[in-house]
């Protein structure tokens, strides 16, 4: 009997710890208003502050979710607690350890999905009225398509989250892309990205984000470029080789919002309504919150002492001359013309 008790127990104590790694096994989890939840959806992403986008739109996932399903469904977030490195989210999204995350589009590549790096180009799109539009439009949906297709329905995109436009700050102001010639840049990998730079003049380097402060503050690097919010909240313009913000305006983001395949399937009819829906708000408030934040943390950012020069005064044509030919090769090696033409012609309109 006691062998039995034993053995039952262990098997009780193996289903609890599996529960807690996953979604529909993590059901029994309270909702908002005490009540207990027949679903837990967990959302992890790699940010830590409390004033980031990424972490007010989860927290409206979280509430959309349970206001939807009547308190029958709820999230439990982790805001950079399971890690910062965006290929270690990915790693447990697909284990099933979490149900959702945040990541950039570029991790795809390594999967074989080379459309994807279509988001990497930059000047792809002129505004966040232009990139709202081709995201939410036929561009968007045909992404969708082509990522459930080449990934036999790894990953789900839920929704296009930005991390708002990216710009250059460094030890020393820009206008034009001469300016940049010999400067080290921290940038993003993707090939896109780092030819652009390169044929700008500039060297392009990899320093891990949570490093970036300390390799600007020591001269490791001449120069990054980021969002507004994003360098702000780790005070990346407070250093010697940041306090130089020039508007260059190079990248209106895409992040991707998204669950597995195998999740997303195992959800009743009933639940992917619910799921649907707060993804659909929590989407909404991400984008609402980086283009408020947009102008917030400029003032911010100048008020710490950072000095900024404006888009109007930066020579955005001659770096545009430079990222079209890129956009233009990266479409014909990979067969996806009339994709670009989707960006392109949405400009138009």
């Amino acid at each position: 009997m006691k062998k039995l008790l034993a053995a039952l127990t262990a098997t009780c104590l193996l289903a609890a710890s599996l529960a807690g790694c996953g979604s529909s096994a993590a059901a029994g989890a309270a909702a908002g208003d005490g009540t207990v939840a027949e679903l837990n959806v967990s959302l992890a992403h790699n940010q830590t502050s409390a004033d980031n986008p990424y972490v007010i739109a989860s927290e409206k996932f979280k509430e959309a979710l349970e206001e939807v399903s009547g308190g029958r469904a709820t999230a439990t977030l982790y805001h950079g607690t399971l890690g910062e490195n965006e290929s270690e989210l990915i790693e447990k999204l697909e284990m099933g350890a979490v149900d959702m995350t945040v990541a950039s589009p570029g991790f795809m590549t390594s999967l074989g999905v080379n459309e994807i790096d279509m988001f990497s180009l930059l000047y792809l799109f002129d505004s966040f009225d232009h990139w709202e539009a081709c995201v939410d439009g036929e561009f968007g949906d045909a992404m969708k398509e082509v990522v459930a297709e080449k990934l036999d329905n790894r990953f789900k995109i839920m929704g296009y989250w930005t991390a708002s436009v990216r710009d250059y700050y460094g030890k020393q102001p820009i206008t034009s892309p001469a300016d940049l010639k010999g400067l080290t840049i921290r940038t993003q990998s993707a090939p896109v990205v780092q030819q652009f730079w390169i044929e700008c003049g500039a060297i392009p380097t990899t320093v891990a984000w949570g490093e970036l402060y300390q390799a600007l503050q020591q001269g490791v690097v001449d120069s990054a470029e980021n969002d507004y919010t994003s360098f702000r909240l780790k005070e990346h313009h407070k250093t010697d080789n940041g306090k130089y913000v020039c508007e260059t305006h190079h990248d209106y983001t895409t992040r991707l919002f998204l669950t597995s395949g195998t999740f997303y399937d195992n959800l009743t009819d009933e639940q992917k309504g619910w799921v649907d829906e707060a993804c659909r708000i929590a989407t909404e408030e991400n984008r609402d919150v980086t283009i408020r934040m947009f102008e917030e943390s400029k003032q911010k950012v100048i008020d710490d002492g950072a000095i900024v020069t404006n888009c109007e005064d930066m020579d955005i044509d001659a770096f545009k001359a430079i990222a079209i030919p890129i956009q233009d090769q990266f479409a014909e090696q990979n067969n996806m013309q009339q994709y670009l033409e989707m960006i392109r012609s949405a400009a138009k309109s």
